[in-house]
């Protein structure tokens, strides 16, 4: 059952997908990666024979970092769930409020071969791949059906078209890594005098009224299904394409305080379970839902910050970053427990009772006049390195979503994604609408600037 997609058009910054034909429907079981070539995953194992299942044979608390560093709180008292450290301001990392001033990491993409700005992953040939060129007699009576190619599935009966099909879709072996394997860092942040130390959660729940839709108001509006996949929304309960300023200030809300705010994800799916078959956009699996969901604003290093002005809008990733390069990707992949370890270009393996986190960071620099813009970028962008806002910016507070999942063991979940992205963990993205009262806005810009942990 070969799979064809065929992208039609390209719109909104390259975060709106083409339209789809031709994408029949394949089951989640036999797509799932850890049937395309266990060897492959064992070579990003390290030589020390760590278990690719992810359970840690040393013996080793995986809530417990490996590096001896004290890390902070993942989830802000949102339900447990291990530990993170936060990444940096400017760009890609920044600094979550913790009792420790040594808590922050810098992150370092790890895996030079990732798929970023190439259609088409390279993937590395692996001996297991090939067919034996003269199998044994016993080998011959055992499977005696089987295809050559021993990676398309356990199943005698399954045929060429459903490798190919597999290739459709992604992901690939190669686009995991052991949690393990990625480099740890230790780069901290330093607050200047002016800096805004303080937080605000913004608690909203986990999405446990199934509030859900392939829509983006943001990029696609008036557009159903105009995201390809499928979106996890907390906050405002209207949210879906034909969303309006007007409709989202009236709406309810699942969060405290009356935050009517709209913030929302692609969803992770379990790729062992055969669900969603019939998606023409191949997003083929169970859905996960988050465990914990925090919802944590945070200040600026170097200056005070101005409250965001209602119906701010903010995209922070790129879902299409797998063709389109890495100039907007802002995916960072740990596990709770190994905070240090961010990686942006692949999913991470966690050990057993550690769970994935997603960590989403928002840009914070706005320019003091619009609400949004034409690519949705340039109306409010990240800080640099050092935490500083470009000239003609200023720093608002600045949203970070850490999102944790309890995931099936072994590379066998995804995020959804536009057809032609392959489900590349490097297409990570989030949305934000800020519908917050003004009273509120105010409340949570003098938690920040008065140090004050909200």
């Amino acid at each position: 059952m070969a799979a064809a997609m065929t992208a039609l058009a390209v719109t909104a910054g390259g975060l709106v997908s083409a339209a789809v034909i031709g994408v029949g429907p394949a089951r989640a079981d036999h797509c799932d990666p850890a049937t395309q070539g266990k060897q492959a995953l064992r070579a990003t194992q390290d030589p020390d024979g760590q278990n690719p299942d992810g359970q840690d044979p040393t013996g080793q608390d995986p809530e417990q970092d490996p590096t001896g560093q004290d890390q902070a709180p993942l989830d802000q008292g949102s339900g447990g769930g291990g530990a993170v450290t936060a990444p940096r301001f400017g760009g890609r990392m920044v600094l979550a409020p913790t009792p420790t001033p040594t808590d922050s990491a810098e992150p370092t993409p790890s895996g030079t071969a990732s798929r970023t700005g190439s259609a088409e992953p390279t993937q590395t040939a692996e001996p297991s791949d090939e067919p034996s060129p003269s199998p044994t007699r016993e080998q011959r009576r055992r499977q005696p059906t089987q295809s050559a190619t021993p990676t398309q599935t356990a199943t005698p009966t399954e045929t060429a078209d459903h490798g190919n099909e597999c290739a459709d879709l992604g992901p690939f072996v190669t686009d995991f890594i052991d949690i393990r394997q990625v480099p740890p860092v230790d780069t901290g942040v330093r607050f200047g005098r002016n800096g805004s130390r303080g937080s605000f959660v913004s608690a909203c729940g986990t999405n446990q009224n199934g509030h859900n839709n392939p829509d983006n108001f943001i990029v696609a509006p008036g557009v159903s299904n105009g995201a390809h996949h499928l979106h996890d929304y907390v906050g405002n309960l209207s949210t879906n394409g034909f969303s309006t300023d007007e409709s989202l200030a009236a709406a309810g809300t699942t969060c405290r305080f009356g935050d009517r705010s709209t913030y929302f994800w692609p969803v992770l799916r379990d790729r062992k379970i055969d669900a969603n078959l019939g998606d023409k956009d191949g997003n083929v699996g169970q859905v996960l839902r988050a465990r914990t969901v925090t919802l944590l604003f945070r200040g600026n290093p170097l200056s005070k910050v101005s409250p965001m002005p209602r119906f701010l809008r903010i995209i922070t990733g790129d879902a299409k970053a797998a063709t389109n390069g890495g100039a907007n990707a802002r995916a960072q992949w740990t596990c709770t427990g190994f905070g240090n370890r961010i990686t942006g270009t692949k999913y991470p393996l966690c050990p057993r009772f550690s769970r994935v986190v997603r960590i989403l960071d928002f840009p914070s620099c706005w320019d003091g006049q619009n609400t949004d813009s034409a690519n949705h970028r340039t109306h409010i962008v990240f800080p640099g390195q050092d935490g500083a806002c470009p000239q003609g910016t200023r720093a608002v507070p600045q949203l970070r979503m850490i999102l944790t999942y309890s995931v099936p063991q072994g590379p066998s979940f995804a995020v959804d994604a536009f057809p032609e992205q392959k489900h590349n963990p490097v297409t990570d993205h989030a949305d934000f609408a800020n519908v917050m009262p003004d009273r509120l806005m105010a409340f949570v810009v003098s938690c920040l600037n008065r140090g004050r942990r909200c």
